[in-house]
């Protein structure tokens, strides 16, 4: 077979000559699902973004005049009991969530990639400890540890008197609650993924020429997990905002700026008198970007799963 004829074959075959990350990008272009999924998704992000130099007024914009207006040209999905616009509060509200799901993730996907490598390739006493510390955290329901650690940051500043200050009663302290308590299924996939990976040829090489453990897992264990990282990043993003959605709701999470949660429940009781806009907002927002999140992570998951490179 000449040189041309195995280019040319290489060249069609759906996987050959690229790697795991070229494919999965390879794929998730020629998938118009994820793509309209990751096009909402910047939306939302642009939004989140923008909102609070645009809308920095908002909170003060308060017109008596214009007390539950129904939504209409001037304000397109209505005001709210103080005569604000629904519309503009629930752009704001984007910023609150992505903010949140963004900062927690941020804490959570690193922190449960590093216990579940080191839990995986060291074994013996340290897998105990780490294992018997993720089983006992899920043991306990999610909302339940949430609700648990956000009456704990009640009234507590983290690093006080520096510049490093970090007020636990506000977002920040739903985003630390939210990263410290969600690293639980990433350390459990990347444990068991580093189990199978230590044993593998290039690790044993490593070693045997005398690279140390930590050196090893650093140069060829975490690189590849990474995946598992991102795709559980992407996951988890749609499961923060939620649990923000519920907390803010409870009145547990975001108290100084505008949340999808907190006007749900403004907006619950104002159904009995036919006020129903503001609730539609919150929730219209909230379902479309965890629809475009899972839908998108399920897309990724796929993309990035070896075994399902040469379907």
């Amino acid at each position: 077979m000449t040189t041309a004829a195995t280019d040319k074959m290489i060249a069609d075959d759906g996987c050959a000559g690229r790697s795991l990350w070229s494919d999965a990008a390879r794929k998730l272009r020629h998938d118009k699902a994820a793509m309209a999924c990751l096009a909402v998704i910047c939306l939302y992000a642009a939004v989140a973004v923008i909102s609070p130099w645009v809308l920095s007024g908002w909170a003060g914009s308060f017109n008596y005049d214009n007390i539950n207006q129904p939504p209409s040209a001037n304000y397109i999905l209505g005001t709210d009991g103080f005569g604000r616009s629904v519309m503009e509060e629930t752009l704001l509200a984007a910023n609150t969530s992505m903010t949140v799901a963004l900062m927690s993730n941020v804490i959570a996907v690193p922190l449960g990639m590093l216990l579940g490598a080191i839990a995986g390739y060291y074994g013996g006493w340290v897998d105990d400890v780490i294992v018997w510390l993720f089983t006992t955290l899920a043991s306990i329901p999610g909302i339940i540890r949430l609700i648990a650690i956000k009456f704990a940051f009640t009234g507590k500043v983290l690093f006080a008197g520096t510049w490093f200050a970090v007020n636990l009663d506000g977002m920040a302290g739903l985003y630390v609650a939210l990263g410290v308590m969600s690293w639980i299924g990433t350390c459990r996939l990347v444990r068991a993924e580093t189990m199978k990976i230590r044993q593998l040829d290039y690790c044993l090489a490593a070693r045997s020429i005398g690279t140390g453990k930590f050196a090893t897992l650093l140069r060829h264990v975490m690189p590849n997990v990474a995946h598992i990282g991102i795709i559980n990043f992407s996951l988890g993003f749609q499961g923060a905002i939620t649990a923000e959605v519920i907390l803010s709701y409870l009145g547990l999470g975001v108290k100084d700026a505008p949340s999808w949660g907190r006007m749900v429940d403004a907006g619950k009781m104002d159904l009995v008198v036919g006020r129903w806009w503001e609730l539609a907002a919150a929730v219209g927002a909230t379902f479309i970007i965890v629809l475009v999140w899972n839908i998108f992570g399920d897309r990724l998951r796929d993309a990035l799963d070896p075994k399902l490179r040469n379907a």
